[in-house]
Parts: C-alpha cells; sequence; structure tokens
C-alpha cells in the first residue's frame, strides 16, 4: 500500500508539474493589471552578452511575448541582421495558443532571409533573417531564441527593460560578463518610478532585472521614447570595429582614433578633378564663398545612394569612386566634397549626428560609437558652417529640420569635440501671408494669395515644389481643407537659396464658400490660414510635453464682400498671451464692402510639464475657435 501511494503520489506530481509546465505560456496566467490597455504582454525578455575578448562577443536572445491582438504584432520582434563579421548561430520560434498548448515550431530553415538593401539602398554586405508568422487567433505567444556571434564590439546592444508603448512587461533580464582589461563601462537613464534592480555589478559582470511593469500610455506631444523610459547604454574603451582596433576614452582620443583608421586614405582625388575645381573657384579667396561654389559643384554632380558596406557601414567610399560614379550615401558624398574643399584650401570636416526630425543629440557623457548620418562642418570664424551633402535641392549652410538644434561629433584630425548645430530661434520659423479673396452673391470665392516661409517653415514647404501636379492639388485641397469646392488655378513657386526663402503664389477659388441662409450669408474670414489641430484631453497626463520647434505666422487678407449685402455682425479684435505664445486677430473695416483681416500666431519651443499640457490644451482651444471666427451679412 505505501508503494502505490508513493507511486500515485510521485505520479500526480509528475502531472501536475507537465501540466503546470504546458499551462506556463497561458494568456490566462498573465496578471489583469498587465494586460490593462495592452496590445501585448513580455513574458520574458532575457538578453545574456557575453563579451570574450576584443574581438569575440555572443548574443544569446529568449524572448516570451503574448500578442493580445493585431496592434502588438510588431512585439514580437524576432529577427536579426548579420553580415561577414556577425553569424547567426541560432534562431528558433515556438508559437502557443491562448490556453499554451504549442501550435507549432519553427526552426532557421523556416524564417525568411532577405538582403538589407532595398529602397534607396544601392548595395549592402548586410542581410537579416526574420519570422513570418501570420496568426490565426488572439492571443497566442510566441518564445523566440536566438544566438549571434560578432566580431565587431564597438557596439554593445543598449537594454531597454520598457520595448514600446502599450506593451506590458512580467519580466526583462539583462546579463553581461566581460574582461576586467578592456574597459567595459556603462550609463543608466531614466530607472526612477520603474522595478528595476541592478543585481550584478562587478569587473566582470553586469545584471539587471525589471518585473511587473504595465503598459505605459503613447501621450500627444511627448518627448522621445528613448528620453522617456530606462534604458542602458554600455561599450568598451578598447573595442574593434571588424578589422580595426580602436581604443578611446574620450571624444578627443574617439576622433584621433577615427579619422586615422577609418578616414585616412579615402579622398585622393584624379588630378584633372583637381584642376577643375581651382578652374571652377578662380580668383576667389573667400572660404565660405569658395565652399558655395564647390557644393554647388557636388549638388549638380551627384545623387544619394544608400550603401551599407565596408566597416560597419562606418568608412566611407573613396572620393575618386564618388568622382568617377556620381553617387554616395551620406559618408561618401560628405567625404568627396571634403576632397573638393581640400583641393582648394579649405578645411572640413565628417561630423556624425543623429538624422531625424526629431531632435535627438549624440549623448556626450558617454564615448562610444553613435549616431546614424554624416554632415560636413566648415569652421567660419568661431563657429561653423554645415553642409548636408545628401540633398540635391538644399540651400548652402541651411541645416533645416533633419539636423539642426542637437549635440554632433565633429571629428577633426587631431581629435573629436561635441559641438551643438544651429538652432533656429522661433521668430525665425516664419510664415508670412498676404493676398485677398472677394465674395459673390452667391457665396462664391475668388482670390489670391501669397505665402513666403523660412526657418523650419521653409525645410516644410520647398518639397512641395517637386511633387506632382496632382500631388500638388492633394497637398493644398489639405492645407486648405476648411475651403470646401476649392480649385487651385495656378500656382507659382519661388525658391531663394541665397536667402532661404520660398514663395508659394496660388489663385483659387470655390463654390458656395459662403453659406446662404434667409437672406443671410455666413463664412469664417480667415479662409487662408485656420489652425485645425486640435490638442487631444489627456485625463491624469504622466509625461511631460514638449515643443520642439517654435514658430511665427503673420498674416494680413483684403477681403471684398458682395454689394448685394451689408455687414450685420464682425468679429471683435482679439489678444492672447501665454506663456505658451502669442495670438492676435484684427478686423479693420476700410468700407461697406472691404474689410482686412490681420493675424498673427507665435508659439514658444519648449519642454513642459505634464500639469502645463491642459493650459497649453485650452490656448490652443482658443487659437482654433477665434480663426473659425464668422462674419455675417444681411442681404439689402
Amino acid at each position: 500500500m505505501k508503494i502505490k501511494l508513493l507511486l500515485l503520489i510521485v505520479l500526480f506530481i509528475s502531472t501536475f508539474t507537465m501540466h503546470s509546465q504546458k499551462n506556463d505560456y497561458s494568456a490566462l496566467l498573465i496578471a489583469d493589471s498587465l494586460k490593462e490597455n495592452a496590445n501585448a504582454v513580455v513574458r520574458l525578455n532575457q538578453i545574456d552578452i557575453v563579451i570574450a575578448s576584443q574581438r569575440n562577443m555572443t548574443i544569446n536572445s529568449t524572448r516570451v511575448i503574448t500578442v493580445l491582438n493585431e496592434k502588438g504584432l510588431s512585439e514580437i520582434d524576432a529577427v536579426e541582421n548579420y553580415n561577414k563579421k556577425t553569424t547567426v548561430k541560432d534562431i528558433e520560434a515556438t508559437i502557443y495558443d491562448a490556453a499554451g498548448k504549442e501550435i507549432k515550431k519553427i526552426k532557421r530553415k523556416d524564417f525568411k532571409d532577405n538582403s538589407a538593401s532595398g529602397g534607396s539602398t544601392l548595395f549592402s554586405d548586410s542581410r537579416y533573417v526574420y519570422l513570418d508568422y501570420t496568426p490565426t487567433q488572439y492571443p497566442f505567444t510566441v518564445v523566440y531564441e536566438s544566438k549571434l556571434e560578432t566580431s565587431t564590439t564597438a557596439f554593445i546592444p543598449q537594454w531597454y527593460p520598457i520595448s514600446n508603448f502599450f506593451v506590458s512587461v512580467e519580466k526583462s533580464i539583462l546579463n553581461v560578463s566581460y574582461p576586467d582589461n578592456l574597459g567595459f563601462k556603462k550609463m543608466e537613464f531614466n530607472f526612477a518610478n520603474f522595478n528595476i534592480q541592478k543585481t550584478v555589478d562587478t569587473s566582470t559582470q553586469l545584471s539587471y532585472t525589471a518585473i511587473n511593469i504595465p503598459v505605459q500610455k503613447q501621450e500627444d506631444y511627448s518627448p522621445s521614447f528613448s528620453s522617456l523610459f530606462p534604458k542602458v547604454m554600455m561599450g568598451l574603451e578598447i573595442f574593434h570595429l571588424e578589422d580595426v582596433d580602436g581604443k578611446a576614452k574620450t571624444w578627443k582620443e574617439f576622433g584621433q582614433w577615427y579619422s586615422d583608421e577609418i578616414l585616412s586614405g579615402t579622398t585622393s582625388l584624379p588630378d584633372g578633378t583637381k584642376e577643375k575645381m581651382k578652374v571652377l573657384i578662380g580668383d576667389e579667396t573667400d572660404p565660405i564663398k569658395k565652399a558655395q561654389l564647390i557644393y554647388d559643384y557636388v549638388q549638380k554632380k551627384s545623387r544619394y545612394v544608400s550603401i551599407q558596406v565596408g566597416i560597419g557601414g562606418w568608412k566611407p567610399m573613396f572620393a575618386n569612386d564618388v568622382d568617377r560614379l556620381g553617387y554616395g550615401d551620406c559618408k561618401a558624398l560628405t567625404n568627396y566634397t571634403k576632397a573638393l574643399l581640400e583641393t582648394v584650401g579649405v578645411p572640413s570636416y565628417n561630423t556624425v549626428l543623429y538624422g531625424d526630425s526629431h531632435k535627438k543629440d549624440i549623448e556626450s557623457q558617454f564615448v562610444s560609437m553613435q549616431g546614424n548620418h554624416m554632415i560636413l562642418a566648415i569652421p567660419n570664424g568661431d563657429d561653423y558652417t554645415w553642409l548636408e551633402c545628401t540633398s540635391q535641392d538644399a540651400p548652402f549652410g541651411f541645416q533645416g529640420t533633419f539636423t539642426d538644434d542637437r549635440d554632433v561629433l565633429v571629428i577633426k584630425p587631431d581629435g573629436g569635440q561635441i559641438v551643438h548645430t544651429q538652432k533656429y530661434i522661433d521668430k525665425y520659423n516664419s510664415q508670412i501671408s498676404s493676398g485677398n479673396y472677394s465674395l459673390t452673391a452667391n457665396g462664391d470665392l475668388s482670390g489670391k494669395i501669397e505665402i513666403i516661409s523660412k526657418g523650419s517653415q521653409y525645410s516644410h514647404k520647398e518639397p512641395i515644389e517637386n511633387l506632382q501636379p496632382t500631388e500638388k492639388e492633394q497637398h493644398y485641397k489639405e492645407y486648405w481643407n476648411t475651403i470646401n469646392n476649392l480649385k487651385i488655378n495656378d500656382l507659382v513657386f519661388l525658391n531663394d537659396k541665397s536667402n532661404v526663402s520660398f514663395t508659394e503664389k496660388a489663385a483659387i477659388s470655390a463654390a458656395n464658400y459662403g453659406n446662404l441662409l434667409s437672406g443671410k450669408m455666413m463664412f469664417a474670414i480667415n479662409a487662408y490660414n485656420q489652425y485645425t489641430s486640435s490638442i487631444k484631453r489627456i485625463r491624469n497626463r504622466k509625461n511631460p510635453f514638449e515643443i520642439q520647434r517654435g514658430f511665427a505666422d503673420s498674416d494680413e487678407i483684403t477681403v471684398g464682400l458682395p454689394t448685394e449685402f451689408s455687414i450685420e455682425f464682425l468679429p471683435t479684435n482679439f489678444e492672447l498671451k501665454s506663456k505658451f505664445g502669442e495670438y492676435k486677430t484684427e478686423f479693420i473695416k476700410k468700407d461697406a464692402n472691404t474689410i482686412v483681416y490681420k493675424r498673427s500666431l507665435f508659439i514658444k519651443k519648449g519642454l513642459y510639464s505634464n500639469t502645463e499640457y491642459d493650459e497649453y490644451r485650452i490656448f490652443i482651444e482658443k487659437v482654433s475657435r477665434n480663426d473659425n471666427a464668422k462674419i455675417i451679412l444681411t442681404k439689402i
């Protein structure tokens, strides 16, 4: 009896253990607090990084994610990049249904394998392997495991315990081991208010664990994801980038290494090209004017293509190859422009940065391989003139919204230096509109408008000139979306690159802009530049909010009223001042049938607290409401 009882207990324990194991991935086991507002739940995200030496690193990843709906599919993130120096040693995935029952096991041969070249990438020696799985029902769980081996230790993956908005986390683990002689370093960001523990921190090991992090909601006007939520940056002072060893404790040392080992020997040009540049410059002696002539030459001769080969995509093509082929990526075209400038005695420096319309700095307190873009810096007194060498249209020295107002790394022959690029102050980001329109007795509108844009508003407007006709029409129908039945009768553009000013001239018409009812006509007097964007109400907002770029709009429009009507109601002048900006409207009655409408709107750049968001929302609501102010006419 005792033996039978013991066998029964063992059988029960075995059955219970097997049942528990099968249900480890059941969606029913997820706490309600983690499912609330979630598109996906990270059950486990464990990254084990082993840095064996300066030239050897292994990255093991285990990711268990329960996808609750279609919006959570992208969070599976079962993809690995590889090239000649980075190998995918193992990769597999297992799919479980809502109850935790295994549906499918996917081996390496079943993953899709593609070249990383595409779009504007001409060629690349990188590839990526990824899971392509279409679910039949939700929720389901993916257990994804991979192992990478690489000789490149210049890039150590950053750890993000939270991967995205509307994704909760049961557990996220980072384990790193490394020799004590490579100068391993780390930098922690935004740990406050999150359940994250550093469990190991020695001369050879580092470990973190994050548990039970609920969904982070995406809130409009928030700063960037990486500036809000926790992350850990890691790096080595003694590192390897494919076939090049590196050593750097400071940005000066890093820039010296980059100049000596990566850029050295890449700026040679044919003698014929050198002579052509000297003829192009002629007797000009001013370095900046020389640079303008060279920049214009590069814009006309070359075009941008993405080329991700060589040293991790960091070493530029040789300048003589760009000269011969007429194309290159940001590194190649920047380096080519630098080489041409050298032939006429103008110094310039390759500059590494994060290129994006949402400003992002090189992390100046953490010396490491950073950035995704390269531009050129030309010394100009105590400052620099910055050149975007990938653009065939950008005005000389104008950065626009892709590279403005951020910390960058300027690489000089004697070392690197962190520098801040040009800031375009709020009032410089201007749009000045002047024009007119008139209404017939039927309410039909016809008018002409001239709009002059500068600063960041130039960046937004300048591309319009190169749109196809149908795209231009679509743009203006969206821009003037408060004018029903809009027809664009004429369009003229003037792109004044010397003054970085873009002018739009348009003639328009629209039937029934004025609404007729019982002998009265009503219409919004601000036809051309209404602020129609609404600011979403967010109760209990958590994040600060940011206005990345301020701007200043000024409008003066003459409105011709139909002679068959008289003014019954004219909106009153309005003025609004706030910490966020200023707004003002004026309605000037010139005569019985002519109104001059003046409007100005100034918005300040700034980072504001979460409690100030509602104030901003109310400020914008007042602007929008007054922009839509109606005039009422009565038939005589």
